[in-house]
């Protein structure tokens, strides 16, 4: 492809990952946008789940059922999928996957580098892999996207090949502001989302959960997951769970988007102790839905939500945790948050979409 701009391209979007959690939530939020934006677009993935967006003119799907990082994505990609694909001027993937024979320029987006800078959350053979995928994004995008400058900063580390990586945020979902509703009902409940990988920094919560409670805390603790399929390397956390009391700690289950909505508007607090992050959307969607976010100090946290009103505490002390819970819901040194128009603005998937095509261009 020459270095004229084209006036209306092709671009392939992978979409097989619309489902998965924060990958999906950023697929899911900029599709709409990149395709009013004007140009063709080839959708691979589920002819099913992609149905919706079949109704635009500008639309093909490429059906394929084929998983993200398998061995037939790599060796064996279809020739007829890899035909169609190669039609494009280029092919986006939202995630660090790129099935082997693709010939027309790609683009990825890396959410974080967190497998190479905690390789304490895999095994060595879990991070070679995924190292080798990652260095093959690096070698064969023409531009990478990422979620914040700090995960730009782990990516240029880890890069030796000098390729351009541009910041494109996330956002909260755009259903998440159609439930956004004056005077909700606040119910003395925590809430803690994400998966329970040990970088979430549930272990540091449940501490600081029990150490409240026992200093007069009376709200239950809501984490957002299946408890059947809780994995840790932590062991410790079942039992942390069963000293606390299975009353007082409740897991949800499988949930959709509009039950996750309703638990955060309601709680009276989120709490996201995370050790690590590429963006970290919880506190974002809490605080759009009027609820208090307590959050660690993490450098990409200080980078997102230092406009924010959140309160901070220490990554990885249960006792400064345990503290600002009390200041929150006992003492109650904090309102609900009410956010101006400009932070709602500050991070949305239109702005995303729109970089993401201008760099394209």
């Amino acid at each position: 492809m020459d270095s004229r701009i084209i006036e209306k391209m092709t671009i392939c979007i992978d979409c097989r990952m619309i489902d998965a959690s924060g990958v999906g939530v950023y697929l899911r939020g900029i599709l709409p946008w990149l395709l009013g934006g004007g140009h063709n677009f080839l959708l691979l993935g589920s002819r099913e789940k992609l149905q919706s967006f079949a109704v635009n003119q500008n639309v093909h799907i490429i059906a394929c059922n084929i998983k993200p990082f398998a061995i037939r994505e790599l060796f064996f990609f279809p020739d007829r999928i890899l035909k169609k694909i190669n039609t494009s001027d280029f092919y986006f993937s939202p995630f660090f996957n790129i099935p082997g024979g693709i010939k027309v320029p790609v683009c990825t987006t890396i959410h974080d580098m967190i497998f190479p800078d905690m390789p304490q959350i895999t095994s060595r053979i879990g991070l070679a892999a995924r190292m080798w995928f990652y260095r093959r994004a690096f070698n064969k995008s023409r531009k990478i996207f990422t979620v914040s400058e700090f995960s730009k900063s782990r990516i240029e580390n880890y890069s030796s090949k000098k390729v351009p990586v541009i910041v494109t945020h996330n956002s909260v979902q755009p259903e998440l502001l159609k439930h956004k509703k004056d005077n909700i009902e606040k119910k003395e409940t925590i809430v803690f989302v994400g998966n329970i990988k040990k970088h979430k920094g549930l272990a540091i919560l449940l501490d600081a959960f029990l150490m409240a409670r026992n200093e007069g805390l009376l709200y239950r603790l809501i984490i957002i997951g299946e408890k059947e399929k809780f994995r840790s390397s932590d062991k410790s956390i079942p039992e942390k769970i069963e000293s606390i009391g299975q009353d007082s700690v409740v897991f949800t289950g499988f949930i959709s988007d509009e039950k996750l909505f309703e638990y955060l508007a309601q709680a009276s607090l989120l709490v996201q102790p995370s050790l690590y992050e590429g963006f970290g959307i919880p506190p974002l969607e809490a605080m759009t839905l009027g609820t208090r976010a307590l959050i660690s100090d993490i450098p990409v946290f200080r980078e997102i939500y230092g406009d924010f009103p959140v309160t901070f505490f220490r990554a990885g002390d249960s006792g400064d945790l345990k503290e600002k819970i009390i200041d929150l819901l006992i003492n109650k040194k904090s309102s609900s948050p009410v956010l101006s128009d400009d932070l709602l603005l500050k991070y949305t998937f239109k702005k995303t979409a729109s970089i993401i095509l201008e760099e394209l261009k």
